[in-house]
C-alpha cells in the first residue's frame, strides 16, 4: 500500500511534469468545461492513482473533469460490460487489460479510435513498441483501445545473493529451482532472519493464473506468437490436458517449497512487500520491481534486483503425441544455445477503451485524455516511477538506458532492465495472453480455481488439467466455436 506522503510527493512531482510539459497541452484551453469523463479500474494507486493524478492536469489545461471509480480486480470486467452493454452508460472509460477489448467490441461496445488519431499530431504511435501497438491496441485491425501500461512477465535474482553463491541467473525453470533451493533459508537483508529462495504470488481469485502461465509458455509454445499456447487454433481444442501443462503445474507448485509459508495467500502487494524489504532471491514478476526497489522502503535491494527476459525450457511439448520432446531447430525453431523461451505478455499492458454509446462531447474528451496519458511527454515519466504500476511501451523508453539512470537507477541496473524487456519484446516466440470472448472466464475462473485446488492439495494436477480441459470447452460451446475460432484468428492477426 503507498503511503499517503508518497503519493503527495508523486503528485507533487506530476504538477511539476505538468508544468514542464504545458507546451504539450491535450487540447484548446477551456475546449471541455463542464465536461465529466466517468474512468472505471482496479483500486488501489497503482494504476487508479496516476490517472487521477494526470487528470488534474488534463482538467487544468482542458477543463475536462476526470472522475476515477474503483473496484476489485475481478468486477472490473462485468461492471463495464454490464454498463455498457445495458445502455446505463455511467462508465465511459474503461481501463483495464488490453486483451478484454476482444469481448467488448465484439457486441458493438468500443469507439473505434483511428478516427480521432488521424487528427492527433501529439500520439506518436509509430513510437509504441510494435507489439502494444498492433497487439495490444487494435482489434481486427482497427485501434480500439490505447496502452497506458505494457505489460509482460519476467524473472527477477538478486544479483548480490547470487554472486555469492557462485550461480548463474535461470536459465530453465529448472534452473530457478536449483538455484531458489541453494539460497533458500539464508539470511538476505541483514535481520538475522531466514528469508525466501522464490516468491510468487499465489493467491486465489487474484493473479496466480498469470504466473502459471508463465511457466507453461515456453514449454507448450515452440513456433512463434501466432502458435499460441492454450488452444489448436483451427479447432479451439484446448491444448492444456498434455505434458507440458503437467510440467508447468508440477514446476509451479515445487516453487513452494522455497517460497514464504503463506505464499498460498499473498497477491501481488504482499509479494512486493517482501521483496522490497530483502527477502526473496528469485520472484516472478511484471516489470514493476525495476523502478519499485528505487523506492524509499526499498533500500535493503536498491541497485540489486536484475532480470532476465524469461526462462525457458529444454523439452517442449510434441502437440501431436501430447508428450515432451527435447528442444531441437524442428521441435523449437526459435530456441537459444538448446532452450526455447516464449516471454509472457501476462495482461498484455493496462489499457483504455471508450464507450462507443457515450456522447461525442464525453469521447472526444475521453480520447483526448487517454492520448494525454499515452504520449511520451507524460508516459516518459510514469514508467520509470514504480509506485504507478506503468511500464515501459513506447521504443524511446526502452532506445537507451538514459530515461531511467535520470530516474535514479544505477547505469548497469538500467541497461540490465531495458535489455531484459526488449529481449522480450523482441522475442519471435513472445506468448501473448487470450484475447478473445470469455477470456476472464478462460483464465481468471477456471484456470485460477483450478490451479488454486491443485496448489492447496485438493486435487491432484491431472485432475486439474482435466476439470481446466471441460471448463475451457464449456466455454467455447457457450459462445460457439466457429466464432471462437474466426476470434482467435483475429487475435492473431491472421483473420479478418
Amino acid at each position: 500500500m503507498i503511503l499517503d506522503n508518497m503519493k503527495k510527493a508523486l503528485l507533487g512531482a506530476a504538477v511539476g511534469v505538468g508544468a514542464i510539459a504545458g507546451a504539450v497541452a491535450p487540447s484548446n484551453a477551456g475546449e471541455f468545461d463542464g465536461v465529466t469523463v466517468n474512468i472505471l479500474t482496479r483500486p488501489g494507486y497503482v494504476i487508479a492513482g496516476r490517472l487521477v493524478e494526470r487528470g488534474l492536469e488534463f482538467q487544468e489545461q482542458t477543463g475536462g473533469k476526470i472522475v476515477v471509480t474503483e473496484v476489485p480486480f475481478a468486477e472490473i470486467f462485468p461492471k463495464i460490460q454490464n454498463d455498457w452493454s445495458t445502455g446505463t452508460n455511467s462508465i465511459d472509460v474503461g481501463v483495464f487489460a488490453a486483451g478484454w477489448g476482444v469481448e467488448l467490441d465484439a457486441a458493438g461496445l468500443l469507439e473505434d479510435m483511428d478516427p480521432y488519431i488521424a487528427k492527433d499530431d501529439k500520439i506518436d504511435l509509430a513510437d509504441i513498441a510494435p507489439y502494444f501497438r498492433e497487439f495490444g491496441q487494435k482489434v481486427g485491425g482497427k485501434t480500439k483501445l490505447l496502452m497506458v501500461d505494457g505489460d509482460f512477465q519476467m524473472v527477477y535474482y538478486r544479483k548480490d545473493i547470487l554472486e555469492k553463491a557462485g550461480l548463474e541467473p535461470p536459465k530453465t525453470w529448472e534452473d530457478y529451482l536449483d538455484v531458489a533451493s541453494k539460497i533458500h533459508g539464508q539470511d538476505m537483508n541483514g535481520d538475522g532472519e531466514a528469508d525466501f529462495g522464490s516468491c510468487i504470488f499465489k493467491k486465489r481469485n487474484a493473479q496466480s493464473y498469470f504466473a502459471i502461465q508463465t511457466f507453461a509458455a515456453p514449454i507448450v509454445q515452440t513456433h512463434g506468437t501466432g502458435q499460441g499456447f492454450h488452444f489448436d487454433n483451427a479447432t479451439m481444442k484446448p491444448m492444456v490436458n498434455n505434458a507440458g501443462w503437467k510440467k508447468a503445474m508440477e514446476l509451479y507448485k515445487e516453487t513452494g517449497k522455497y517460497g514464504p509459508p503463506e505464499e498460498l495467500n499473498m497477491d501481488i502487494g504482499d509479494t512486493r512487500a517482501i521483496f522490497k524489504a530483502g527477502r526473496c532471491g528469485l520472484l516472478v514478476e511484471w516489470g514493476d520491481p525495476g523502478p519499485l526497489q528505487l523506492d524509499d522502503d526499498a533500500t535493503a535491494i536498491k541497485g540489486l534486483l536484475y532480470a532476465v527476459s524469461a526462462v525457458g525450457s529444454k523439452e517442449v511439448l510434441d502437440r501431436a503425441t501430447g508428450k515432451l520432446v527435447p528442444v531441437t531447430k524442428e521441435s523449437a525453431p526459435h530456441a537459444i544455445d538448446g532452450v526455447n523461451y516464449a516471454p509472457f505478455a501476462a495482461f498484455g499492458g493496462w489499457a483504455g477503451a471508450i464507450n462507443k454509446r457515450a456522447s461525442q462531447k464525453k469521447k472526444d474528451a475521453a480520447y483526448a485524455f487517454l492520448s494525454y496519458m499515452n504520449q511520451a511527454a507524460q508516459s516518459s515519466v510514469d514508467v520509470t516511477i514504480g509506485a504507478t504500476g506503468y511500464n515501459p511501451y513506447r521504443l524511446s523508453q526502452l532506445a537507451s538506458p538514459d530515461l531511467f539512470v535520470k530516474a535514479g537507477m544505477p547505469q548497469e541496473l538500467a541497461e540490465n532492465y531495458i535489455g531484459a524487456i526488449n529481449g522480450a519484446l523482441n522475442s519471435l516466440n513472445m506468448a501473448s495472453d487470450m484475447k478473445i470472448p470469455g477470456a476472464p472466464n478462460y483464465t481468471g475462473v477456471v484456470l485460477d480455481t483450478e490451479l488454486a485446488r491443485y496448489l492447496a492439495g485438493e486435487i491432484t494436477v491431472d485432475e486439474a488439467l482435466q476439470n481446466i480441459e471441460a471448463g475451457w470447452e464449456e466455454i467455447t460451446e457457450d459462445f460457439g466455436r466457429e466464432e471462437q475460432i474466426k476470434f482467435q484468428a483475429l487475435a492473431f492477426g491472421s483473420g479478418k
